[in-house]
């Protein structure tokens, strides 16, 4: 999602213009600014990390997400590589998202720890910190990043793509179950475990492209630690106190959000309706309201199996979930546009986003028997049973 953020003040009464994207943009121009002035860069003061309450109750929160994402997923992936009946293409879609999920567990929440952990522990921010090892003479040339790496050109593109992987992810799943569901009898045939994979693997290439998009097309962007967001985002590279001609390139990315989810909506929507009629059939035959007519079913001959049903209304709460996790990031936009900065809102609304990632493992819990059980036997490894029952 990409606004034009119209006349934000900078040091030196400079006006610029900034692009917000699905990663708020960082004051690059005010970074190198201070700079210039020979002076390190401090942190802003927002609400969440002010002071060192509001600071000490931010890192908790970070901790105890990165624990419960790492865990939760860590707990969906034994789950489903020791099920047997897990192993389907469904099963195969849970475990990419599951992988997506924990590599934001594993690596973009913790180095927001260690970046906020650094900032209140010293004086001054880490040399990388908001573009501060960006030399102002030549921001927009090749080599403007020197020494010391940014280490936020490894972990902003993780979060993009991780981002990516889980909207198609779901996608693929919402599509493998309309198939069960509008052609139950073809459904073997036309969802192999060869095609998953290989769906699974062109979601995971594309969508981390994607992510390096503006870094392999362009030469005008980096990637800074934001201080409002507290995460890692992309950065126009600002040429002469403007924005450099190809910014328009961070459209690729509220272009392939906005694009997967209407999909998956629209795909829901054709499940779900399918689901309600079929309901309909079921209740009238019961009734004696309709007749069987040699259609074996209600006039439903090729009905879907219950397990197929549920499993479509369990893919469409993930879906609801994701949509919901992502809604703030579109109002931050639409703030954006009308003139508003919400540096503040900022921060909740990527951190709801992240938050997303141990939504799953509750949602399987609460709506998937099979997972359920599994846990309860993961759980209960100390009491093995006999070998005549360990199936």
């Amino acid at each position: 999602m990409t606004a034009l953020l119209p006349n934000v003040s900078v040091p030196g009464s400079t006006a610029a213009l900034l692009v917000t994207t699905d990663c708020p943009f960082n004051l690059t121009a005010a970074a190198q600014a201070g700079l210039g002035s020979g002076r390190s860069l401090a942190p802003l003061c927002t609400v969440c990390c002010c002071g060192v309450l509001n600071r000490t109750l931010a890192v908790a929160f970070m901790v105890s997400l990165a624990f419960a994402i790492v865990v939760g997923n860590v707990v969906t992936l034994t789950v489903f590589v020791q099920t047997r009946q897990s192993r389907t293409p469904q099963g195969y879609l849970k475990v990419s998202l599951a992988i997506a999920d924990m590599m934001v567990g594993v690596l973009v929440v913790p180095f927001s720890i260690y970046t906020e952990i650094s900032l209140m522990v010293t004086s001054t921010p880490p040399v990388w910190y908001q573009g501060s090892s960006t030399s102002p003479a030549n921001s927009s040339s090749r080599g403007g990043l020197v020494s010391p790496w940014q280490p936020c050109m490894l972990i902003g593109p993780v979060f993009a793509g991780c981002t990516f992987v889980s909207i198609s992810t779901i996608f693929l799943m919402t599509l493998e179950r309309s198939v069960a569901i509008l052609w139950p009898l073809q459904k073997d045939a036309l969802v192999t475990r060869r095609r998953t994979l290989f769906l699974i693997l062109f979601s995971w290439a594309s969508s981390f492209l994607l992510a390096l998009a503006p870094l392999i097309f362009s030469r005008n962007f980096t990637l800074e630690y934001n201080e409002c967001s507290r995460m890692c985002n992309y950065t126009p590279l600002m040429l002469g106190g403007h924005l450099p001609p190809d910014a328009n390139i961070l459209l690729l990315f509220p272009a392939f959000d906005f694009t997967l989810l209407g999909s998956t909506l629209a795909v829901n929507i054709v499940s779900f309706t399918s689901i309600r009629r079929y309901s309909q059939k079921r209740k009238l035959l019961s009734e004696g309201s309709l007749s069987d007519g040699g259609g074996g079913g209600g006039g439903c001959p090729h009905r879907p199996s219950f397990s197929d049903i549920k499993a479509a209304k369990t893919i469409g709460i993930l879906t609801f979930a994701f949509t919901a996790s992502f809604t703030p990031i579109a109002v931050f936009v639409l703030g954006n546009v009308v003139g508003y900065t919400w540096c503040n809102f900022s921060f909740f609304a990527f951190w709801i986003l992240t938050g997303n990632s141990c939504c799953n493992v509750i949602i399987y819990s609460v709506r998937d028997h099979r997972f359920r059980k599994g846990v309860t036997l993961l759980f209960q490894r100390d009491q093995s049973p006999p070998h005549g029952e360990k199936n």
